[in-house]
């Protein structure tokens, strides 16, 4: 049934009083527009998204910390904002580029406009710029530092403060996007119209474990209803008390920044195998290919949108995902591991999933549970609760032969 919500006041006037804006780009480029969020000057790598809708859960997806993201999709904020669409508490870009900000915003279940929603949480964003050249020429030369800038700022300082930015290689930022403390999550998918095909929630039978590298609230809700009681954990905990905690299966979450400085994680991540199923996302992907002796590389420019073409090299079909990274494993470095590619990138060639030859954990550098993005790959999910049940199972039967059970 639709909910009744307070209607939002739309300005049209607003944009006659608009502040200027400047994003600066490390290699001296210069786009010039308008502020619509925060007042405030911000840093990070810039680097854009190709989805078409979408924009909130972008906004809030931790893995973007560190991230000035521009989006392609030509006017944004049409579908206003509201809570139940955060990936995360609050958002985690440090600001956002746009072509052109909707004066309106249409949409039974906006609570708010989506610049409002940035600007009360300190978020600058400039709007007004030519995204199509912008995009054009982050492509030839690569993702790279910037600055936002509000008002009549200097441009030679902006571009200086660019240069002097840190650079995403090499930064460790699980810090600012993990939990303090462990917590449970009960919520499973919500349905949000009669069309959508969520499917039933299983009855709870699983203790999952999910390591918090910067987790999305929807990998939270399918892990939910495929039948797991969630517990979620800090990046730094340990694997004896992840595995004190008798978990049926542990879960690696995606995240932001490079995987090489995380060793502790990858080296507590390597003590899980054998023990428990493993299943991995994104930065999650990352971390267990640097447990199984692999290595990460920078892409130029990343993949961020809805519709990267991704082969299951298993079953031979195509999946389009939703992605958000800007760092690879290497395949040369795995050959002679345990673990095989199981998906690899149709557009160039990366390696999109792994699977341990000899042990039931397997991970994918793309987004299954999306939010925004296609359902192709929900079936996941459904494997790492297969994987689960086995494990359970074999547990169970090799429990009962070493108490004498069964004779």
């Amino acid at each position: 049934m639709r909910i009744p919500r307070k209607p939002i006041a739309n300005n049209s006037n607003r944009r006659q009083n608009l502040e200027q804006a400047v994003l600066a780009l490390e290699d001296g480029t210069i786009f010039e527009g308008v502020s619509y969020g925060a007042p405030v000057r911000r840093t990070g790598e810039v680097v854009f998204n190709t989805a078409m809708t979408g924009y909130q859960e972008i906004f809030t997806d931790p893995s973007y910390c560190g991230q000035i993201v521009v989006l392609t999709y030509p006017q944004i904020g049409n579908y206003g904002a509201n809570q139940p669409d955060c990936e995360a508490s609050a958002p985690h870009i440090e600001g956002l580029v746009a072509r052109e900000i909707s004066p309106i915003a249409s949409n039974w279940r906006a609570d708010d406009k989506a610049e409002h929603f940035l600007a009360k949480h300190g978020i600058p964003v400039i709007a007004n710029v030519d995204t199509r050249k912008l995009v054009r020429h982050l492509r030839e030369r690569g993702a790279m530092r910037g600055v936002i800038g509000i008002g009549d700022a200097d441009r030679g300082e902006l571009v200086q403060a660019a240069r002097s930015a840190q650079s995403m290689a090499g930064q460790n930022l699980l810090s600012r996007v993990t939990t303090e403390r462990s917590y449970e999550w009960t919520q499973g998918v919500e349905p949000v119209s009669a069309s959508d095909g969520a499917g039933g929630r299983e009855a709870a039978q699983f203790h999952v474990v999910a390591y918090d590298y910067g987790i999305k609230r929807n990998i939270l809700r399918h892990l939910v209803q495929i039948g797991s009681r969630v517990t979620v954990v800090p990046a730094g905990t340990s694997s004896e008390d992840v595995l004190a905690l008798k978990p049926d299966g542990v879960f690696l979450s995606n995240g932001p920044g490079d995987p090489e400085p995380l060793e502790r994680q990858s080296s507590e991540v390597r003590k899980l195998v054998g023990k428990t199923p493993v299943f991995g996302i994104c930065l999650g992907h990352q971390i267990l290919g640097l447990a199984f002796g692999g290595k990460t590389y920078k892409l130029k420019f990343g993949h961020h949108g809805a519709n990267h073409p991704v082969l299951n090299k298993g079953t031979g079909k195509v999946e389009i995902t939703s992605q958000n990274h800007g760092f690879c494993v290497d395949p040369d470095s795995l050959r002679d591991s345990d673990v095989e590619i199981t998906h690899v990138n149709l557009n160039d060639g990366t390696v999109e999933g792994l699977r341990h030859r000899n042990e039931p954990v397997f991970c994918v550098q793309y987004h299954p549970e999306a939010a925004p993005g296609p359902h192709d790959s929900h079936y996941l999910f459904h494997e790492f609760a297969a994987v689960m049940k086995d494990h359970q199972r074999r547990h169970a039967a090799l429990t009962g032969r070493a108490s004498g059970g069964g004779r």
